[in-house]
């Protein structure tokens, strides 16, 4: 699978800034309007809404904390009565481990799309990209 180092790479330097130190990770820049939709196997907005699962329906999914990743949803071996990762159960990790660079990453043949935490219910695409096929 290509996943570019842009997207999983920690650019963190508590020197940067003040602001940067008090949050832990540096906030990546949004690239799309905060309302809009963009097609990627259903509509994603570029606000990540609390009800979406995470997964994908051809390809594979991730939540990363620093660089790590804390759950993979792969569609390729998942069982049928999987139950996926909601946005809200990822927003529960963090809220409670917040100084930290949390990630999540959408992979499918024709698109990727990835997302940041930047406070609280705001998982902002910073990345989008034409997929692994």
């Amino acid at each position: 699978m290509n996943i570019s180092a842009a997207n999983l790479a920690l650019t963190y330097d508590s020197t940067q800034s003040v602001l940067y130190s008090d949050l832990g990770y540096e906030p990546l820049p949004i690239i799309e309007e905060r309302n809009e939709l963009y097609f990627f196997s259903s509509y994603h907005h570029a606000v990540l809404p609390m009800e979406e699962e995470i997964k994908v329906g051809f390809g594979r999914a991730y939540l990363a904390k620093n660089n790590e990743f804390i759950y993979i949803h792969d569609e390729m071996t998942a069982s049928g009565n999987c139950l996926c990762m909601t946005v809200a159960r990822a927003e529960e990790l963090a809220e409670a481990d917040p100084k930290n660079d949390w990630r999540i990453h959408l992979i499918a043949p024709l698109s990727d799309c990835h997302y940041q935490r930047q406070g609280r219910q705001n998982w902002v695409l910073y990345e989008k990209g034409a997929g692994f096929a």
